[in-house]
Protein backbone atom coordinates (compact mmCIF):
# COMPACT_ATOMS: atom_id res chain seq x y z
CA UNK A 1 0.00 0.00 0.00
CA UNK A 2 1.38 3.40 -1.00
CA UNK A 3 1.47 6.22 1.56
CA UNK A 4 2.07 9.94 1.22
CA UNK A 5 5.56 9.49 2.68
CA UNK A 6 6.52 7.14 -0.16
CA UNK A 7 8.61 9.90 -1.71
CA UNK A 8 9.75 9.60 -5.31
CA UNK A 9 12.02 11.68 -7.58
CA UNK A 10 10.50 14.59 -9.46
CA UNK A 11 12.20 14.32 -12.81
CA UNK A 12 15.95 14.81 -12.52
CA UNK A 13 15.72 17.71 -10.08
CA UNK A 14 16.77 15.85 -6.94
CA UNK A 15 13.46 16.82 -5.34
CA UNK A 16 11.59 13.94 -3.74
CA UNK A 17 7.85 14.32 -3.48
CA UNK A 18 4.73 12.56 -2.25
CA UNK A 19 2.72 10.43 -4.71
CA UNK A 20 -0.13 12.95 -4.52
CA UNK A 21 0.30 16.74 -4.54
CA UNK A 22 -1.97 18.99 -2.50
CA UNK A 23 -3.34 21.60 -4.87
CA UNK A 24 -4.30 24.85 -3.15
CA UNK A 25 -6.70 26.10 -5.82
CA UNK A 26 -9.50 25.39 -3.31
CA UNK A 27 -7.90 27.69 -0.71
CA UNK A 28 -9.23 31.24 -0.70
CA UNK A 29 -12.48 32.74 -1.90
CA UNK A 30 -15.07 31.47 -4.34
CA UNK A 31 -17.95 29.03 -4.43
CA UNK A 32 -15.65 26.01 -4.87
CA UNK A 33 -13.19 27.01 -2.12
CA UNK A 34 -12.88 25.84 1.47
CA UNK A 35 -13.13 28.52 4.14
CA UNK A 36 -9.91 29.52 5.89
CA UNK A 37 -10.42 27.18 8.83
CA UNK A 38 -11.18 24.17 6.65
CA UNK A 39 -8.22 25.00 4.41
CA UNK A 40 -5.90 24.94 7.43
CA UNK A 41 -7.31 21.57 8.49
CA UNK A 42 -6.83 20.17 4.98
CA UNK A 43 -3.23 21.39 4.85
CA UNK A 44 -2.48 20.00 8.29
CA UNK A 45 -4.09 16.63 7.57
CA UNK A 46 -2.07 16.30 4.36
CA UNK A 47 1.22 17.15 6.10
CA UNK A 48 0.46 14.93 9.10
CA UNK A 49 0.00 11.98 6.74
CA UNK A 50 3.50 12.61 5.37
CA UNK A 51 2.53 14.76 2.39
CA UNK A 52 5.24 17.19 1.33
CA UNK A 53 4.30 18.65 -2.10
CA UNK A 54 2.05 21.75 -2.08
CA UNK A 55 1.09 23.57 -5.28
CA UNK A 56 -0.50 27.00 -5.57
CA UNK A 57 -0.49 29.95 -8.01
CA UNK A 58 -0.52 33.73 -7.95
CA UNK A 59 -3.95 33.85 -9.59
CA UNK A 60 -5.75 31.43 -7.26
CA UNK A 61 -8.31 33.60 -5.46
CA UNK A 62 -6.36 36.66 -6.59
CA UNK A 63 -3.42 35.72 -4.37
CA UNK A 64 -5.38 34.66 -1.30
CA UNK A 65 -4.40 31.03 -1.82
CA UNK A 66 -0.73 31.95 -1.55
CA UNK A 67 -1.40 34.03 1.57
CA UNK A 68 -3.09 31.07 3.25
CA UNK A 69 -0.36 28.63 2.27
CA UNK A 70 2.14 31.11 3.70
CA UNK A 71 0.24 31.17 6.98
CA UNK A 72 0.04 27.39 7.17
CA UNK A 73 3.74 26.99 6.47
CA UNK A 74 4.45 28.81 9.74
CA UNK A 75 3.17 25.76 11.60
CA UNK A 76 5.54 23.27 9.95
CA UNK A 77 9.21 22.97 9.09
CA UNK A 78 9.57 24.89 5.81
CA UNK A 79 12.32 22.57 4.64
CA UNK A 80 9.96 19.59 4.91
CA UNK A 81 7.69 21.02 2.22
CA UNK A 82 8.31 21.13 -1.53
CA UNK A 83 6.56 24.40 -2.36
CA UNK A 84 5.44 25.24 -5.90
CA UNK A 85 3.69 28.27 -7.32
CA UNK A 86 3.00 29.70 -10.78
CA UNK A 87 2.88 32.92 -12.76
CA UNK A 88 1.07 34.18 -15.90
CA UNK A 89 -2.30 32.51 -15.37
CA UNK A 90 -5.61 34.30 -16.05
CA UNK A 91 -7.40 36.25 -13.33
CA UNK A 92 -10.38 34.24 -12.05
CA UNK A 93 -11.27 36.57 -9.17
CA UNK A 94 -14.43 37.74 -10.93
CA UNK A 95 -15.68 34.25 -11.75
CA UNK A 96 -14.80 34.26 -15.45
CA UNK A 97 -11.17 34.27 -16.64
CA UNK A 98 -9.84 37.71 -17.54
CA UNK A 99 -6.64 38.18 -19.52
CA UNK A 100 -4.62 41.27 -18.69
CA UNK A 101 -1.74 41.16 -21.21
CA UNK A 102 0.58 42.74 -18.65
CA UNK A 103 -0.03 39.92 -16.19
CA UNK A 104 -0.42 37.11 -18.70
CA UNK A 105 2.96 37.64 -20.33
CA UNK A 106 5.47 34.82 -19.86
CA UNK A 107 8.30 37.33 -20.28
CA UNK A 108 11.13 38.16 -17.90
CA UNK A 109 9.57 41.39 -16.58
CA UNK A 110 6.33 39.73 -15.53
CA UNK A 111 8.06 36.57 -14.28
CA UNK A 112 10.28 38.46 -11.85
CA UNK A 113 7.57 40.84 -10.67
CA UNK A 114 5.12 37.97 -10.17
CA UNK A 115 7.63 35.90 -8.22
CA UNK A 116 8.51 38.79 -5.90
CA UNK A 117 4.82 39.30 -5.15
CA UNK A 118 4.32 35.56 -4.58
CA UNK A 119 7.27 35.39 -2.18
CA UNK A 120 5.75 38.25 -0.15
CA UNK A 121 2.37 36.56 0.05
CA UNK A 122 3.93 33.19 0.89
CA UNK A 123 6.32 34.82 3.38
CA UNK A 124 9.29 32.78 2.15
CA UNK A 125 12.56 33.66 0.47
CA UNK A 126 12.33 31.01 -2.25
CA UNK A 127 10.05 28.44 -3.84
CA UNK A 128 11.19 24.96 -4.73
CA UNK A 129 9.43 24.78 -8.09
CA UNK A 130 8.28 27.74 -10.18
CA UNK A 131 5.84 27.10 -13.00
CA UNK A 132 5.09 29.01 -16.15
CA UNK A 133 1.33 28.60 -15.75
CA UNK A 134 -0.04 28.94 -19.30
CA UNK A 135 1.86 29.71 -22.50
CA UNK A 136 0.99 33.19 -23.73
CA UNK A 137 1.47 32.31 -27.40
CA UNK A 138 4.33 34.66 -28.17
CA UNK A 139 7.14 34.82 -25.57
CA UNK A 140 10.15 32.86 -26.87
CA UNK A 141 11.36 29.87 -24.89
CA UNK A 142 14.83 31.47 -24.87
CA UNK A 143 13.59 34.41 -22.78
CA UNK A 144 11.65 32.22 -20.38
CA UNK A 145 14.45 29.75 -19.72
CA UNK A 146 17.08 32.49 -19.39
CA UNK A 147 14.92 34.24 -16.79
CA UNK A 148 14.39 30.95 -14.94
CA UNK A 149 18.17 30.53 -14.92
CA UNK A 150 18.64 33.98 -13.39
CA UNK A 151 16.17 33.16 -10.62
CA UNK A 152 17.86 29.83 -9.90
CA UNK A 153 21.24 31.56 -9.59
CA UNK A 154 19.70 34.24 -7.36
CA UNK A 155 18.39 31.54 -5.02
CA UNK A 156 14.77 32.61 -5.53
CA UNK A 157 13.70 29.29 -7.10
CA UNK A 158 15.20 25.82 -6.97
CA UNK A 159 13.67 24.32 -10.14
CA UNK A 160 11.53 25.35 -13.11
CA UNK A 161 8.48 23.77 -14.71
CA UNK A 162 6.10 24.37 -17.61
CA UNK A 163 2.33 24.07 -17.37
CA UNK A 164 -0.08 23.89 -20.30
CA UNK A 165 2.40 24.51 -23.10
CA UNK A 166 2.62 22.93 -26.57
CA UNK A 167 4.86 19.89 -26.88
CA UNK A 168 7.14 21.61 -29.41
CA UNK A 169 7.64 24.50 -27.00
CA UNK A 170 8.53 22.19 -24.11
CA UNK A 171 10.97 20.33 -26.36
CA UNK A 172 12.69 23.55 -27.39
CA UNK A 173 12.90 24.71 -23.77
CA UNK A 174 14.46 21.40 -22.74
CA UNK A 175 17.15 21.71 -25.42
CA UNK A 176 18.33 25.27 -24.74
CA UNK A 177 21.02 24.28 -22.27
CA UNK A 178 19.79 26.45 -19.40
CA UNK A 179 18.15 25.17 -16.22
CA UNK A 180 16.49 21.83 -16.89
CA UNK A 181 12.74 21.60 -17.26
CA UNK A 182 11.93 19.62 -14.13
CA UNK A 183 8.26 18.88 -14.80
CA UNK A 184 5.32 19.46 -17.11
CA UNK A 185 1.90 20.09 -15.57
CA UNK A 186 -0.73 18.78 -17.99
CA UNK A 187 -4.30 17.53 -18.04
CA UNK A 188 -4.45 13.74 -17.84
CA UNK A 189 -7.17 11.29 -16.87
CA UNK A 190 -9.07 8.26 -18.11
CA UNK A 191 -11.11 10.62 -20.31
CA UNK A 192 -8.22 12.83 -21.43
CA UNK A 193 -5.22 10.83 -22.64
CA UNK A 194 -4.03 13.01 -25.52
CA UNK A 195 -0.65 13.69 -23.85
CA UNK A 196 0.41 10.08 -24.39
CA UNK A 197 1.18 10.70 -28.08
CA UNK A 198 3.77 13.48 -27.75
CA UNK A 199 4.31 14.61 -24.17
CA UNK A 200 4.98 11.25 -22.54
CA UNK A 201 7.77 10.30 -25.00
CA UNK A 202 9.13 13.86 -24.71
CA UNK A 203 9.24 13.61 -20.94
CA UNK A 204 10.91 10.22 -21.07
CA UNK A 205 13.57 11.47 -23.50
CA UNK A 206 14.53 14.47 -21.36
CA UNK A 207 13.99 13.03 -17.88
CA UNK A 208 11.04 15.33 -17.20
CA UNK A 209 8.26 14.42 -14.77
CA UNK A 210 4.63 14.87 -15.77
CA UNK A 211 2.31 16.19 -13.09
CA UNK A 212 -1.31 15.49 -14.09
CA UNK A 213 -4.11 17.87 -13.28
CA UNK A 214 -7.77 17.02 -13.83
CA UNK A 215 -7.31 13.37 -12.91
CA UNK A 216 -11.05 13.10 -12.23
CA UNK A 217 -12.05 14.55 -15.58
CA UNK A 218 -13.45 17.75 -14.12
CA UNK A 219 -15.58 15.73 -11.71
CA UNK A 220 -17.05 13.48 -14.40
CA UNK A 221 -15.21 10.40 -13.07
CA UNK A 222 -16.58 10.84 -9.55
CA UNK A 223 -19.68 9.00 -10.74
CA UNK A 224 -22.07 11.79 -9.71
CA UNK A 225 -23.55 12.09 -13.18
CA UNK A 226 -25.75 9.97 -15.44
CA UNK A 227 -26.47 9.91 -19.16
CA UNK A 228 -29.83 11.61 -18.72
CA UNK A 229 -28.31 14.53 -16.84
CA UNK A 230 -29.50 13.49 -13.40
CA UNK A 231 -27.02 13.66 -10.58
CA UNK A 232 -25.62 15.73 -7.78
CA UNK A 233 -22.61 17.32 -9.46
CA UNK A 234 -22.14 20.87 -10.67
CA UNK A 235 -23.14 19.99 -14.26
CA UNK A 236 -26.42 18.36 -13.29
CA UNK A 237 -29.88 19.91 -13.39
CA UNK A 238 -30.17 22.88 -15.76
CA UNK A 239 -26.91 21.93 -17.48
CA UNK A 240 -28.06 18.39 -18.26
CA UNK A 241 -27.78 19.11 -21.98
CA UNK A 242 -24.01 19.12 -21.57
CA UNK A 243 -24.21 15.49 -20.53
CA UNK A 244 -26.42 14.39 -23.37
CA UNK A 245 -23.84 15.87 -25.75
CA UNK A 246 -20.98 13.78 -24.34
CA UNK A 247 -19.81 10.95 -26.62
CA UNK A 248 -20.82 7.43 -25.62
CA UNK A 249 -17.15 6.50 -25.28
CA UNK A 250 -16.89 8.69 -22.20
CA UNK A 251 -19.86 7.02 -20.57
CA UNK A 252 -18.31 3.62 -21.33
CA UNK A 253 -15.22 4.70 -19.38
CA UNK A 254 -17.37 5.79 -16.45
CA UNK A 255 -19.30 2.51 -16.58
CA UNK A 256 -16.02 0.58 -16.24
CA UNK A 257 -14.86 2.82 -13.40
CA UNK A 258 -18.12 2.25 -11.54
CA UNK A 259 -17.97 -1.51 -12.06
CA UNK A 260 -14.42 -1.81 -10.75
CA UNK A 261 -15.21 0.49 -7.82
CA UNK A 262 -18.03 -1.86 -6.85
CA UNK A 263 -15.70 -4.86 -7.16
CA UNK A 264 -13.09 -3.45 -4.77
CA UNK A 265 -15.36 -1.53 -2.41
CA UNK A 266 -14.06 1.90 -3.42
CA UNK A 267 -15.50 5.08 -4.86
CA UNK A 268 -15.30 5.79 -8.60
CA UNK A 269 -13.09 8.80 -7.85
CA UNK A 270 -10.60 6.61 -5.99
CA UNK A 271 -10.44 4.14 -8.88
CA UNK A 272 -9.97 6.86 -11.49
CA UNK A 273 -7.23 8.58 -9.49
CA UNK A 274 -5.50 5.29 -8.68
CA UNK A 275 -5.20 4.51 -12.41
CA UNK A 276 -3.36 7.81 -12.96
CA UNK A 277 -0.97 7.15 -10.07
CA UNK A 278 0.10 3.83 -11.59
CA UNK A 279 1.82 5.43 -14.59
CA UNK A 280 5.60 5.75 -13.97
CA UNK A 281 5.83 9.09 -15.80
CA UNK A 282 3.30 10.76 -13.46
CA UNK A 283 4.87 10.69 -9.99
CA UNK A 284 2.67 13.24 -8.21
CA UNK A 285 -0.84 13.98 -9.59
CA UNK A 286 -2.58 17.06 -8.26
CA UNK A 287 -5.53 16.67 -5.93
CA UNK A 288 -7.80 19.24 -4.33
CA UNK A 289 -10.24 19.19 -1.44
CA UNK A 290 -12.87 21.43 0.11
CA UNK A 291 -12.97 19.59 3.43
CA UNK A 292 -10.78 17.24 5.50
CA UNK A 293 -13.29 14.46 4.84
CA UNK A 294 -12.98 14.92 1.09
CA UNK A 295 -9.19 14.85 1.39
CA UNK A 296 -9.33 11.62 3.39
CA UNK A 297 -11.60 10.07 0.77
CA UNK A 298 -9.27 11.14 -2.05
CA UNK A 299 -6.19 9.76 -0.29
CA UNK A 300 -7.96 6.41 -0.21
CA UNK A 301 -6.87 6.04 -3.85
CA UNK A 302 -3.38 5.23 -2.59
CA UNK A 303 -4.64 2.28 -0.55
CA UNK A 304 -6.37 0.55 -3.47
CA UNK A 305 -4.97 -2.68 -4.83
CA UNK A 306 -6.33 -3.10 -8.33
CA UNK A 307 -5.35 -6.21 -10.24
CA UNK A 308 -3.51 -6.06 -13.54
CA UNK A 309 -6.71 -7.28 -15.18
CA UNK A 310 -8.72 -4.40 -13.70
CA UNK A 311 -6.09 -1.84 -14.68
CA UNK A 312 -5.99 -3.28 -18.20
CA UNK A 313 -9.79 -2.96 -18.45
CA UNK A 314 -9.56 0.72 -17.58
CA UNK A 315 -6.72 1.29 -20.03
CA UNK A 316 -8.49 -0.53 -22.85
CA UNK A 317 -11.88 1.14 -22.47
CA UNK A 318 -10.30 4.61 -22.34
CA UNK A 319 -7.92 4.13 -25.30
CA UNK A 320 -8.41 6.65 -28.10
CA UNK A 321 -7.15 6.51 -31.70
CA UNK A 322 -3.59 7.71 -32.09
CA UNK A 323 -3.23 11.04 -33.93
CA UNK A 324 -1.16 11.31 -37.07
CA UNK A 325 1.55 10.18 -37.55
CA UNK A 326 1.52 7.75 -34.62
CA UNK A 327 -1.20 5.48 -35.98
CA UNK A 328 0.41 5.01 -39.38
CA UNK A 329 3.88 4.65 -37.84
CA UNK A 330 2.62 1.87 -35.59
CA UNK A 331 1.25 0.01 -38.63
CA UNK A 332 4.31 0.53 -40.82
CA UNK A 333 6.78 -0.33 -38.05
CA UNK A 334 4.90 -3.34 -36.70
CA UNK A 335 7.29 -6.21 -36.12
CA UNK A 336 10.44 -4.11 -36.23
CA UNK A 337 12.80 -4.34 -33.23
CA UNK A 338 12.58 -1.44 -30.78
Amino acid sequence: MTELDDYRPLGRSGLRVSPLTLGAMTFGTGSFCADDGAAREIFRAYVDRGGNFVDTADNYSAGRSEELVGEFLRDVDRDDVVLATKYSGPDFSGGEPRSDPRRRSNGRKNMIASLEASLRRLRVDHVDLYWLHIWDGFTPAEEVMAAFGDLVRAGKIRAAGLSDVPAWYATKAAMLGGPPVTALQLEYSLVERAIEAEYVPLAREFGIAIQPWGALGGGFLTGKYTRDGAGTGRLAGPDAAAFRALPEARWAVLDAVREIAAEVGATPAQVALHWVTRWPSTPAPLIGARSPAQLADTLGALALELSDTQLDRLTEVSTVPSPFPHGILARLNAGLPT
